[in-house]
This record gives structure tokens, C-alpha cells and sequence, in this order.
């Protein structure tokens, strides 16, 4: 059995190479004639996968490593026998820490006093949206989840109007795209909804770049009193505007769900997916992978404020401002060296982890502080 796989989805020797042979090729330049004798098919987001590239290839199964299947035509799969398996929720963590670790910064950018200073509008309530929500929840944040497909099959309670959401201090996008029917997200903030929002707001998108009209976003930031505004995904990835990124607050290169973690979690669910479909034992689990983190512990002292304890952990695992400076770095060069380069920063994205991968030890704090690791995913030592 042949297994041609992104080259970039992580630990594929250590869950596929009993399954079959595994050939590593690239997924943004992925052709017919790469998978054109292969039985199964691997990817992520950024390898369209339809009937150009599918037509004539002997592939049964597909496999995409990532929560979003915008990027694969599910009806032809199913119109040709073809079996599909998605990672939902893989790395909703890892997108859920980028987002925490922004909106912390945001509020010593702006001077407030923590968390509970803030109201937050969450557009798109699924895995990602459902958690953030959570950790926001315990943080005492004010949270707003709008998510329109849901509230028609739920009811209206629980979830808010896009309007209310897009009033909020800090708006965070977590929506799929999708370009018809009545709930459509291409370009969901279009040049109205930009121009409607006030200079003391903070926008995050790490959800689809399309879901924001990056020309209507580019016109409204270099007007008077523009949003704060944090962009992961673009439109035209990999080839991002330069004059956008120079713009923004912190631009990083489509990397919010790059934990280590969320990426082998995307990995061991497409594997179970395939084992599913041969009939075959699920003998793997993304766990025993995962190395020992170059973070083990954190100790902090009654000494400490919640507010400068949890901050500190949180930018102990992960600071944007790293990110954002090495894409920033990529910007003087022509367009098709900034695409190469923004996939490359993508390929070798340096090892992240997760809150959870570091052990805090609590010396004397209170009981609300312990309860607060415990809610952002840290383990604790008391």
C-alpha cells in the first residue's frame, strides 16, 4: 500500500510505516502525478484536494490533518467511493493559547487591570470557539458567542447577533469558510462591518483568511482611528500583502494551531481514521510520541498576583511577538520569495507546546490561583 503524505504532517514514519509505504511530497505543490498511483492520500490545508488532482489515481481514503475541510470537494469524494476523514478539534487548544496569549498583551498594551476589564465577541462557537470561550469564561472575561448556523439548530439562547459580538472589546474569528448559502463567511467583514469598528477594539483573525476583505481591511487601517488588528491567516496565502502586514499589530504566518500537541493530535486522528477503514487495531496514541519539553516547571510564591503568574506561564509557552517578527523579516522581498518564505517559516516552525506540557508549583497562593492553572490546561504542584 502506498501513503502519499504532506511532507510537513509530523510523525508519519511513526504511525503509518507498518501500514505501508509512506512518500513525502509537497503539499502546497501537490500534482496529479504525485498521487496518481497512491492508495491513500494525506494532507493539510493547503493542498486542494478535488477531481483535478484525483481524477485517474487509485486513491480509496483521504486524510487531512487539520479542523477545516474547505480545502477538499467531500461531494465528489463520496461521489466516487472515496473515503474522507478530518482532524476536528485537533488543535482547538493551540489556537485557543495564540488567541490568550494576544489578548494578554493586548491588555497591558492598553493598560487595564486583567481580564475582567474586557469583553470578548467570539464569532464561530465550534471547537475552537467553544473552547476559548471556556478558558475566558474562568479568566472572567465577558463572553459573546455568536455563531448563527448553530443558534438556528439550538435556538437563540446562549449566542448573540454579529452585531453584538462585532460591539465588544475584543472580537475573535474561529469561523470556517464557506462562500454560499445563507450563512456564508467569504468576507463576513467586508468594508462596512470594518468601518464600523472603533479604534479601542482589538480584532484577531485565526480562523480563514477570507473571512476578513483583506483590501477593505488594509483602506480602513490607514484611516483615522483604526482597530487594533491580529492577523494569522491572509488572503492569497502564502503570497501575503506586505503593506497589510506592515499594518497590522502582530502578523504571524498562519501558525496559531502549531503546537506540537495540536499538530501529532492531527496526525494520530487521521491515522485512526485509516486504521478505522482497513479494519485494522488502533495501536497508536499521539502521547507516546510527544518528547520531553524543553519547559518542564514554573514555580511561583504567594508573592505573586494572579494577573503576573498566569501571564508569565502563558508567554513561558508561547509569545506572538517571536512569530511576529520573524514573518515581518520575510516582507522586503518579491512575491514569490515572500511565499516561499512564508511556507518555509510554516515547515520549520520551531517546537511549541502547550500549557499543559509545564508543571506549576504553587508555594503559599491562594486557592483561586491554583483553580486558574488548573482552567488554562497547566498541571500543578502544590
Amino acid at each position: 500500500m502506498l501513503i502519499v503524505a504532506d511532507e510537513n504532517i509530523p510523525l508519519l514514519d511513526s504511525f503509518f510505516d507498518d501500514i505501508g509505504e509512506v512518500r513525502r511530497v509537497s503539499g502546497r505543490g501537490m500534482s496529479p502525478e504525485d498521487v496518481q498511483d497512491a492508495d491513500v492520500l494525506l494532507v493539510r490545508s493547503v493542498t486542494r484536494v478535488d477531481r483535478d488532482l484525483l481524477e485517474g489515481s487509485r486513491v480509496k481514503f483521504v486524510g487531512t490533518a487539520t479542523i477545516g475541510t474547505d480545502h477538499v470537494d467531500v461531494p465528489w469524494l463520496e461521489s466516487r467511493g472515496i473515503a474522507f476523514c478530518a482532524a476536528p478539534g485537533c488543535n482547538a487548544n493551540s489556537v485557543a493559547e495564540y488567541v490568550l496569549s494576544v489578548v494578554s498583551l493586548h491588555i497591558e498594551k492598553k493598560g487595564l487591570k486583567d481580564w475582567a476589564d474586557l469583553s470578548v465577541g467570539i464569532v464561530g462557537a465550534g471547537n475552537v470557539g467553544s473552547e476559548l470561550a471556556r478558558k475566558l469564561d474562568w479568566l472572567d472575561c465577558t463572553v459573546k458567542l455568536c455563531d448563527p448556523p448553530r443558534a438556528a439548530l439550538e435556538g437563540e439562547e446562549g449566542f448573540v447577533s454579529l452585531d453584538e459580538a462585532l460591539a465588544c472589546d475584543v472580537i475573535t474569528l474561529h469561523t470556517p469558510l464557506t462562500r454560499d448559502g445563507e450563512h456564508a463567511t467569504y468576507h463576513l467583514l467586508d468594508a462596512g462591518r470594518l468601518q464600523a469598528l472603533r479604534a479601542d477594539q482589538l480584532l484577531i483573525n485565526s480562523g480563514r483568511g477570507e473571512v476578513v476583505d483583506g483590501r477593505a481591511l488594509l483602506d480602513r487601517l490607514d484611516e483615522a482611528n483604526p482597530p487594533t488588528v491580529v492577523l494569522d491567516v491572509w488572503e492569497q496565502e502564502p503570497r501575503i500583502s506586505p503593506e497589510l502586514v506592515d499594518r497590522v499589530w502582530i502578523a504571524t504566518p498562519h501558525i496559531a494551531g502549531y503546537s506540537l500537541e495540536g499538530k501529532v493530535q492531527g496526525t494520530e486522528m487521521i491515522y485512526q481514521g485509516l486504521c478505522r477503514f482497513l479494519g485494522l487495531p488502533v495501536r497508536k496514541k499521539a502521547g507516546q510520541f510527544l518528547p520531553e519539553p524543553a519547559l518542564s516547571k514554573l514555580s511561583f510564591t504567594s508573592a505573586a498576583s494572579e494577573w503576573s503568574a498566569t501571564t508569565v506561564a502563558m508567554r513561558s509557552c508561547y509569545d506572538p511577538r517571536m512569530d511576529d517578527s520573524r514573518l515581518r523579516l520575510t516582507m522586503d522581498r518579491e512575491a514569490r520569495e515572500r511565499g516561499v518564505a512564508f511556507d518555509r517559516l510554516r515547515r520549520d516552525y520551531p517546537v511549541r507546546r502547550e500549557f499543559s506540557s509545564v508543571k506549576i508549583q504553587l508555594k503559599g497562593t491562594s486557592k483561586s490561583l491554583q483553580d486558574t492553572f488548573r482552567a488554562l490546561g497547566f498541571k500543578l504542584k502544590i
